[in-house]
């Protein structure tokens, strides 16, 4: 069984690839459980040495993922490349764990207590097709680092860069087996990392729905997982904010991958008595935000990744009331214009996630009322503050229900920080100085005093 890949830019299809079976996945699962013991039997140092050779060839193979990338996924070039490099950035940060992973000394009587984090064995990472490369990175660089084996299926969409990077692996020196990449259905490949007795831990990005299935398959296993899950998130803009910088920076909040981003800022929430203002602001940075070519470096948004999701997004606008829009290429192609809708709370495009360049705007009373409303959805996981007033940026921070936000910003990942959701977004947290130790468990020992 195969899969063609489409190139979303054009429409034309450019490369088949293998799907692999259930049988091809248990004997990958079985490989991976002998090269992690020795993996896990290596000095820390040796671990985070091999992290360090595989950045460094991914350094130098940044513009051949980024290539990849455009053609697979239709990103920009320039984001690409960022994407790219973000790897190699995951990997060296990751690679400074190995020898950090310190357990601790427990005063106790009668004896002497200390504890160890354990590596779980192999783990199995399921990866969407939004941002193929990074959100791979930010499961696999950790958990080899704690002394973990993993097994990675790519999105069908998407394979390509994630192939590579298993290839890149070897390359680096990594053991054969230790990081193997199973391009597969969901259906076959995913569900037997979550039914596999072997494959231990299990980290899954992608919607909500899926990964409900997910968790309850890993719960009967009584095997932990890792959800990153969807988002609605807002953006909330006070009438004492910058309403210049608040407006330009809008579009990219929320186009950014043509809007395929769970943390996009798809949700506008602006203060009443500012809200017709920020509307006149925001229509030009739409209309100037660059949608075209993703191999021409000064584009900012491609195309959306297939015909079948573009029409998806689509249907948002059949009862929605259109305020503006920007441009797109016609044609070939799977492509879809910025577009600003003005929208109610209870409205369907202001609840459900569109995972495509389409935002909503909403106004808002005073404090409470933004609180109120940003915390209406089933979601927590992004948003945004605009306001100099420190005190209220405090207290809205505090009282949205969201993993990860920013001020006056709309920043969402960074690799040394943490990075998750609340409520339907997921479970756990991935990056940050912590992320290989969510990959352990820790082993208590009790030595008795010597009679």
């Amino acid at each position: 069984m195969s899969v063609t890949l489409i190139d979303p830019s054009t429409g034309v299809p450019f490369r088949e690839v293998q799907l692999a079976s259930v049988e091809e996945t248990d004997a990958v699962i079985a490989r991976a459980v002998a090269a992690q013991r020795g993996w896990a039997a290596l000095a820390p140092g040796a671990r985070a040495d091999a992290l360090r050779s595989f950045a460094r060839v991914v350094e130098d193979h940044v513009e051949e993922l980024a290539q990849l990338e455009v053609q697979n996924s239709g990103h920009p070039i320039s984001s690409a490349r960022w994407e790219a490099a973000h790897v190699a950035q995951v990997l060296n940060f990751s690679a400074g764990a190995p020898e950090r992973l310190s357990g601790q000394q427990i005063p106790v009587a009668g004896g002497m207590n200390v504890t160890f984090h354990e590596p779980y064995g192999v783990v199995g990472i399921i990866v969407p097709w939004n941002f193929p490369m990074t959100i791979a990175s930010w499961g696999f660089a950790p958990a080899l680092a704690a002394g973990n084996a993993v097994v990675l299926k790519p999105a069908e969409l998407t394979p390509l860069t994630a192939l590579r990077l298993g290839e890149l692996a070897l390359e680096a020196g990594l053991p054969e087996g230790l990081f193997a990449v199973i391009p597969g259905a969901g259906a076959v490949v995913g569900q037997r990392f979550v039914t596999h007795p072997d494959v231990r831990a299990v980290v899954f990005t992608g919607s909500t729905r899926v990964g409900t299935e997910v968790a309850a398959g890993c719960a009967r296993m009584l095997k932990p997982v890792t959800l990153e899950l969807g988002g609605k998130s807002a953006n909330i803009v006070f009438d004492d904010a910058d309403l210049a910088k608040a407006a330009a920076s809008a579009p990219g909040a929320v186009f950014d991958n043509a809007g395929q981003d769970c943390c996009a800022r798809s949700r506008i929430l602006v203060q009443r008595s500012v809200y017709d203002r920020f509307l006149e602001l925001l229509e030009p940075a739409v209309q100037a935000w660059r949608v075209g070519d993703p191999k021409d470096p000064s584009t900012e948004m491609g195309p959306l990744i297939s015909a079948t999701h573009r029409d998806r997004v689509s249907s948002y606008l059949d009862d929605a009331r259109v305020a503006f829009r920007g441009s797109a290429p016609g044609g070939e192609g799977f492509w879809f214009a910025p577009t600003v809708v003005l929208a109610d709370p209870g409205d369907r495009i202001a609840q459900e996630e569109v995972f495509g360049p389409v935002v909503a705007v909403l106004p808002f009373e005073d404090e409470a009322d933004a609180v109120r409303l940003a915390n209406d959805t089933a979601y927590g996981l992004a948003g945004s503050i605009f306001t100099e007033n420190l005190g209220r940026a405090v207290r809205v921070s505090r009282g949205v229900r969201s993993g990860v936000l920013s001020v006056n910003s709309h920043s969402s990942v960074r690799y040394w920080t943490p990075f998750g959701g609340m409520k339907a977004s997921g479970l756990g947290r991935e990056l940050g100085p912590d992320a290989a130790e969510h990959f352990t468990e820790t082993k208590n020992v009790f030595f008795a005093d010597a009679p």
